[in-house]
């Protein structure tokens, strides 16, 4: 939303791509760019539109395919898959991230599969074992340990909440994540 407003105040039409990523549909002027670059970053967001930062969009998306859209029971791991998708060695792939996003390639993957273990302990149609095993984790002790870990609660207290199924879009999960 915070993007779409700022290309909206600077006059830009645009198309969504995808989360995080839209193709503006007009030349931008050094200008225009500068503007877009130094409100984005009042908010907090950067703009990226080098080849680096094309690079970590395909990775967060590949990443976020695997999560939520992945067959896990057949499917290889992360560095594996992600060092074959865009040939290069994985390590290479984790200083790029860091040094672009701040933050690690592994906390971004556990972070995303832990906000799907949420999801699909709210839909309740799954024991922790078949959650773990969904999401390829090598056993319910490991999934249980990164979960408390990264919500800081246990899989059983998460489970026990007595709330509605929250909506991330108002934050709801915040409550949840602050430890």
């Amino acid at each position: 939303m915070v993007v779409r407003g700022e290309l909206k105040k600077l006059g830009l039409h645009y198309i969504v791509i995808d989360y995080g990523e839209v193709d503006v549909l007009e030349v931008v002027s050094e200008q225009v760019r500068e503007q877009l670059k130094f409100a984005l970053a009042q908010s907090g967001l950067e703009l990226m539109d080098d080849r680096r930062a094309d690079l970590i969009g395909e990775i967060k998306k590949a990443v976020l395919e695997m999560v939520y859209n992945g067959n896990w029971k057949n499917e290889i791991n992360f560095p594996e898959y992600l060092s074959k998708r865009f040939n290069h060695n994985y390590s290479y792939l984790e200083n790029l991230f860091l040094e672009v996003q701040g933050t690690t390639l592994k906390y971004f993957i556990n972070t995303h599969k832990i906000e799907l273990v949420k999801e699909l302990i709210f839909d309740n149609e799954l024991t922790n074992l078949e959650i773990a095993q969904k999401l390829n984790y090598g056993s319910v002790v490991h999934l249980s340990n990164q979960f408390l870990e990264s919500t800081g609660l246990s899989l059983s207290d998460f489970r026990h909440l007595k709330l509605k199924k929250p909506d991330p879009g108002r934050g709801d999960w915040d409550v949840i994540n602050q430890k």
